[in-house]
């Protein structure tokens, strides 16, 4: 159809926008951008730090579904998304092989209920203190189970920040002092897809033509083209960082390398002996204070040594108002937890002798619920797109 713009001259039609549709004057809305990866990291890892302070099957059981809800709400659909699938069968495993050695090796926490005994195994004089079957009791086989649900809860939570935290995002959002180690690992996770790629890619040309691709002489022949391809790479990549000027650093003066060099380890040093002193219940009163002074130490040290970094980043994830409620959520948890350890520890650590079925306690289990709220205050994540349903051209 032709028509007559405004100069009077004759030219195409255009098309007018029906209503209804986003170009009729209604704004598109952006997609919310996703949260921070270094906020789902410190989220589980306070979770993880509430889930060592407890013994309780029953607080651990609540921390294993809070993170396992959020996981399930909250996910993305990519491939690095489907390992928390890998730490829950780990942390299965841990449980399963923590009972058969309470059940093999014995427990060191006597018991008068007696479940089944084993035929014991004697042992010679230098090992004692160790014993192969026996008898199997229902207090050992608690605490077994009560130590190794602990674990497996730490596992969880380590496995619910891999699930929801992109790792090619958190390598980006490292400090400009750790910007070499971040090229290294990101290089070394896109390498080995391409390794594996190749190797799957030679073994089905060599079934091609009916040639064999297993055992040692399938596996010289099909390894040195993928190591001469990793080094066609390598050059390639070497090439391409040269060019964009990687490795250059800024003039830094001799005081500020040595002090950040001092902060850094010093800090690193703190971050340690504070944890040795959360992890275990004598040093729990100058735990947290020393991981307190190391973290700041250590993000000094990490601030200074970011001066001798040159560099921009594309598109930075920015740490905006969900990041933070995410963390002090995580945070909340971990903190309650802790002081409800100092107020009252029987309801954290129930004991097993005399055997007793455990109780939940109240407060601390609605401190637990408080690692809920990044299922409700983070974006859903994108549905994922189906090609069969791609528009054609």
């Amino acid at each position: 159809m032709r028509e007559t713009d405004r100069s009077g001259r004759p030219g195409l039609a255009r098309a007018r926008p029906e209503r209804g549709t986003p170009t009729a004057g209604v704004p598109v809305p952006r997609p919310r951008r996703a949260l921070h990866p270094g906020a789902w990291w410190l989220w589980a890892l306070a979770l993880g730090t509430a889930a060592t302070r407890t013994t309780n099957p029953l607080l651990l059981a609540l921390l294993i579904t809070v993170s396992g809800y959020v996981v399930a709400v909250r996910r993305p659909h990519t491939p690095w998304a489907r390992s928390y699938g890998a730490f829950v069968k780990l942390a299965a495993a841990v449980l399963v092989l923590r009972l058969a050695f309470a059940i093999v090796l014995g427990s060191p926490i006597p018991g008068t209920h007696i479940l089944f005994t084993l035929p014991e195994v004697p042992l010679p004089d230098w090992a004692q203190g160790i014993r192969l079957g026996g008898r199997v009791t229902a207090e050992g086989l608690a605490f077994a189970l009560y130590d190794a649900l602990r674990l497996a809860a730490l596992l969880i939570c380590v496995g619910a920040a891999n699930a929801l935290a992109s790792p090619s995002r958190l390598l980006k959002s490292l400090p400009g002092a750790l910007y070499e180690l971040g090229v290294a690992v990101v290089v070394a996770l896109t390498f080995a897809p391409h390794l594996i790629a190749d190797v799957r890619r030679l073994r089905a040309a060599r079934r091609l033509r009916g040639r064999p691709d297993k055992g040692v002489r399938g596996l010289v022949q099909v390894g040195l083209p993928v190591l001469e391809g990793a080094l066609e790479r390598s050059v390639s990549l070497a090439a391409a960082m040269d060019a964009r000027g990687y490795g250059r650093t800024a003039e830094v003066p001799t005081a500020v390398r040595r002090t950040t060099a001092a902060l850094t380890l010093g800090g690193l040093l703190g971050v340690c002996a504070g944890t040795y002193g959360l992890l275990t219940a004598a040093a729990g009163s100058y735990g947290l204070p020393v991981l307190l002074a190391g973290l700041a130490s250590a993000l000094a040290g990490l601030r200074l040594g970011g001066r001798r970094s040159v560099r921009t980043r594309y598109r930075p994830d920015p740490w905006d108002a969900r990041a933070w409620l995410v963390s002090a959520s995580g945070a909340a948890v971990a903190a309650l937890l802790i002081l409800a350890g100092s107020l009252d520890p029987g309801s954290l650590d129930p004991g097993v002798v005399p055997l007793e079925p455990p109780t939940l306690p109240l407060w601390p289990a609605a401190a637990v619920l408080l690692g809920l709220l990044p299922a409700f205050v983070t974006p859903a994540p994108e549905a994922a797109r189906d090609p069969r349903k791609e528009p054609t051209p």
